[in-house]
């Protein structure tokens, strides 16, 4: 990633903006609403900010949402890019680096992902303790420049244990059941086929997704703490008998978007 390019995009939202964000939150499939809860905000659509790709997913609103959530400075992707958008790598992981030199410490990650684990319900949320990167690409190929950061990143810890423990704790708080599991990314748009979900099963996965792992890899490279989410929103090709469609994907992130906000404003309370 070249800075040059980070920095016409961060100076371009710092001429609108006049409050550092601290926290930054990914808002994937069906999640949007979790930004109608900020106030004082300043809304920038992708299309306006400088180098910026642009959304093209029903769900995804395409925006920065700026403000204020229980008195802390956030920071929302309300929807964001995929790789089967056309989209390279690179620009996967431009918004993450944007909000780094916004001033962005904590990252939350959301997505809509498909049920891998038999144990998971559609509806249920799941932190992300690890990945599989499964599209086979990596947003950090090519020159690296050291000032964003060092050039073999270590992913031991992508998925920050100090931001899972507060989760868990304010899932034992609310008497929430949040699982844990290990997300793979898929490039799609195609849903995964029986036979690549049993794969998964035996490769580790609990969960399978379009997303997520990029802008993971970035933030673990400019040194943004991570915390990740699913959406169970469906069990995967061949769990059910049934056929899968994008239509379900929101109407059940739709459902539980209530429990997912709640779950996401405690935690922004606590970090």
């Amino acid at each position: 990633m070249d800075k040059n390019t980070i920095i016409e995009s961060v100076d371009y939202i710092k001429n609108i903006i006049d409050i550092v964000p601290k926290i930054g939150i990914i808002l994937g499939s069906g999640l949007g609403e979790l930004a109608d809860a900020l106030e004082k905000k300043i809304v920038i659509k992708y299309s306006d900010v400088p180098n910026m790709p642009v959304s093209t997913v029903k769900g995804h609103a395409g925006q920065f949402v700026i403000g204020e959530l229980l008195g802390k400075n956030v920071i929302m992707m309300q929807g964001r890019f995929h790789y089967y958008e056309g989209n390279s790598m690179e620009n996967l992981s431009l918004p993450v680096y944007v909000m780094k030199y916004l001033g962005v410490e904590n990252l939350i990650v959301t997505n809509a992902a498909g049920g891998v684990n038999t144990d998971f319900n559609p509806g249920d949320l799941m932190l992300i303790k690890d990945h599989i990167n499964f599209a086979f690409n990596n947003p950090l190929i090519g020159r690296n420049d050291e000032k964003i950061g060092t050039r073999f990143p270590d992913m031991s810890c992508a998925y920050n244990k100090e931001l899972i423990s507060i989760a868990k704790g304010i899932s034992n708080k609310f008497n929430l059941d949040v699982k844990e599991g290990i997300y793979l990314m898929m490039t799609g748009p195609c849903y995964e086929t029986p036979a690549e979900i049993r794969m998964t099963r035996i490769l580790g996965g609990d969960a399978v997704g379009m997303s997520t792992v990029p802008e993971v890899i970035a933030a673990d490279h400019c040194n943004l703490k991570v915390l990740g989410i699913s959406c169970i929103t469906n069990m995967a090709a061949g769990i059910l008998d049934k056929p899968l469609n994008h239509a379900e994907v929101v109407e059940t992130s739709n459902k539980v978007k209530d429990k997912f906000k709640n779950f996401i404003i405690n935690i922004v309370k606590e970090i």
